[in-house]
């Protein structure tokens, strides 16, 4: 494994004690994920779990009318895939890149055989789940709720949680369907907060120049679900020989 793509940057990976990793390490493929690539269609059979480490994997659903509205976002702290352990095969939503970068992808039969040894792997893919449940269902109620600013603060913020640059390689177009809005909604608010110094926008780029601009106008959704995700992992320590939940 090269240093610079490592499966120790995905976070449920890097807390699993030596045993169980090493059991999945030959197996573990690192992949590209560019930009807009589709991993999972609404109703098609999944094939792999994706463990991302530099790539952001959008859950949206799309409706009828070929409108879309993103449920979650997933980066280094997660996985793509839940259905697989949780006893299904396929989800209605779609799986894709948002942010590109890399992962690692492993095949359902060897997921599912992990888990069902009911050892860490299982406990971590749970609680990581609860996490995810958490972010879905607040987004539901924040894309109800709040405005498109606050909207778009939390997206940010969520966004630059998950990658170590600053600069986003994102259109208004994209942002939009993201957040379910209008691209004109979008288009002025990321012109108000280019206005105040937070941001700084040019086409397909959106680079955040005041993190605490953006903590200052978000609403409390991005709180919530940063502290859910803290809760449920925050006695795992990870691996260094050995990895465990402390009791």
């Amino acid at each position: 494994m090269s240093s610079s793509h490592n499966p120790n940057q995905n976070h449920l990976l890097a807390a699993l004690p030596t045993a169980e990793f090493e059991r999945l390490a030959a197996h573990l493929e690192r992949v590209p994920m560019p930009l807009g690539e589709v991993l999972y269609e609404p109703g098609g059979q999944m094939q792999h779990a994706y463990f991302p480490t530099t790539a952001i994997v959008s859950l949206h659903y799309v409706m009828e009318s070929g409108a879309s509205a993103e449920t979650a976002g997933v980066g280094n702290e997660g996985v793509v895939g839940i259905s697989l352990f949780m006893g299904g095969d396929s989800t209605p939503s779609s799986a894709v890149v948002q942010t590109a970068g890399h992962g690692y992808r492993l095949e359902s039969r060897l997921l599912k055989q992990e888990f069902n040894r009911g050892g860490l792997l299982q406990r971590l893919l749970l609680r990581y789940t609860q996490a995810l449940i958490t972010q879905m269902s607040q987004t539901a109620a924040c894309n109800r709720h709040h405005s498109v600013e606050q909207q778009l603060c939390r997206w940010l913020l969520l966004t630059l949680d998950r990658i170590p640059s600053h600069e986003l390689i994102m259109t208004q177009e994209l942002v939009a369907s993201m957040l379910g809005v209008r691209r004109e909604g979008i288009t002025e608010t990321a012109g108000m907060l280019q206005r105040a110094g937070v941001i700084r926008y040019r086409r397909g780029h959106i680079a955040v120049l005041q993190r605490s601009g953006l903590e200052a106008r978000v609403c409390e959704c991005y709180a919530v679900v940063k502290k859910e995700l803290s809760r449920l992992l925050s006695d795992v320590r990870y691996r260094q020989g050995v990895a465990t939940i402390v009791r």
